[in-house]
């Protein structure tokens, strides 16, 4: 077994573990595009990114790709984390300001401006559709071509694959095809329909080092009862 540290708890898992894995387990959220169950990490989307180490030598990975070490010390909320993913969540707005999936992030992260050009992309480049067609239904019709800003997704030489039985797996898991449920304002990249109220129960500038990584939040769940 692999002892570490996440979130100030000192837990144990197997060995092969990634920290995503093993954050999740002991019910702590991470937000995710490309990474499903069943499925290989990737780290495309770099949203469960976390932040091991203390001090100087603190430094953050992707946690669906870095595996548990015996003594780590792992943070999945500091404040460093939270600003980092409101920047993926806007540069993902830029690119795919349709899906719901990516406006849902934006509210939950209270993310309230995006200040890239939006594009209007229909693809993110997670990859997920890669894998689930080559890792679950075993066809490998469709994958990555090119690459930097010409990379794009499809089949080889853009030709209908014979080896595609047309299941639509790639479109079940694919978060730019979750079309956004109130999209009437093309030019608006957030819509903030489902923006989370703020926390009531801490002042966020005083847990520079670890801040509310509850879901949902206690408080906030109360509040809203009332």
């Amino acid at each position: 077994m692999i002892n570490l540290t996440i979130n100030r708890l000192n837990v144990s898992v197997e060995e092969g573990t990634t920290l995503l894995e093993a954050a999740r387990f002991f019910g702590f959220p991470i937000p995710t595009l490309c990474y499903m169950e069943g499925l290989s990490s990737y780290g495309a989307c770099r949203l469960c990114i976390v932040e091991i180490g203390e001090g100087s030598k603190a430094k953050i990975v992707s946690s669906c790709t870095y595996l548990a070490e015996e003594g780590l010390i792992v943070r999945t909320a500091t404040s460093r984390i939270i600003k980092a993913r409101k920047m993926i969540i806007e540069l993902l707005l830029s690119t795919c300001p349709q899906s719901k999936i990516i406006q849902d992030l934006a509210s939950a992260y209270e993310v309230r401006q995006q200040r890239f050009k939006q594009e209007h992309e229909d693809c993110i480049l997670c990859g997920l559709c890669v894998r689930i067609c080559e890792e679950q239904m075993m066809a490998k019709a469709i994958g990555f071509r090119g690459r930097g800003e010409n990379r794009t997704l499809g089949t080889p030489f853009d030709i209908k694959s014979d080896d595609c039985r047309l299941c639509g797996g790639c479109m079940y898991v694919c978060p730019a095809c979750q079309l956004r449920c109130t999209y009437t304002e093309p030019d608006k990249a957030i819509c903030g329909g489902c923006a989370n109220l703020s926390p009531p129960c801490v002042e966020k500038e005083q847990f520079d080092d670890m801040m509310c990584f509850m879901d949902p939040c206690v408080a906030c769940e109360i509040i809203k009862d009332k």
